[in-house]
């Protein structure tokens, strides 16, 4: 596993490195499979926030955790990232056609109403061509956090949403 770590806002000091590369390196346990796995540490208003992008086999893990103690926050990212294989692990071992997540103990015992995800409301909508700007000024309009759109330069479905910071994102399928 090839562990990539990045400071925004910070400066990693090599305890901090250390500590993530230990946490970070269990996840080794649940698979050997894991790709370039990528840790964003970032420090904004005294939060310290990690993110954790861990991909396999096109298969994207991803936590997010944010506190006051950047050691914290790493360990409860990855509490989030084990909690995740171990809800998904049969449905991507699955998908993959082999046995791709290792089989272990289970630290975090995944309830039977965490198992169950069940769609309970569909909705159908019209989309128009439209740029972004305007995408982002109707999902405010709206007061939701997402909207979809077609987007009119590249004439595909694409998704703005808006971010915990406040700032916003765009989701574009890739061709």
């Amino acid at each position: 596993m090839n562990i990539i770590i990045r400071g925004k806002q910070m400066e990693v000091t090599d305890a901090l490195k250390d500590y993530v590369l230990k946490r970070v390196g269990k996840l080794e346990k649940y698979s050997d499979e894991f790709m370039d796995v990528k840790v964003t540490l970032l420090v904004e208003e005294g939060r310290h926030r990690v993110e954790v992008t861990a991909p396999i086999h096109g298969i994207i893990l991803r936590g997010e955790e944010e506190s006051a103690d950047m050691y914290a926050s790493i360990d409860m990212v990855i509490e989030k990232l084990e909690r995740q294989i171990d809800k998904y692990r049969t449905r991507i071992n699955k998908r993959m056609r082999t046995k791709v997540l290792k089989d272990h103990e289970t630290e975090h015992p995944v309830t039977q109403a965490e198992e169950t995800e069940e769609i309970v409301r569909y909705k159908k909508f019209a989309t128009k061509p439209m740029s972004v700007e305007e995408a982002i000024m109707q999902m405010n309009l709206i007061g939701h956090n997402f909207y979809a759109f077609t987007n009119m330069d590249s004439q595909q479905i694409n998704v703005a949403y808006r971010r915990k910071n406040g700032d916003y994102g765009l989701l574009e399928p890739e061709v």
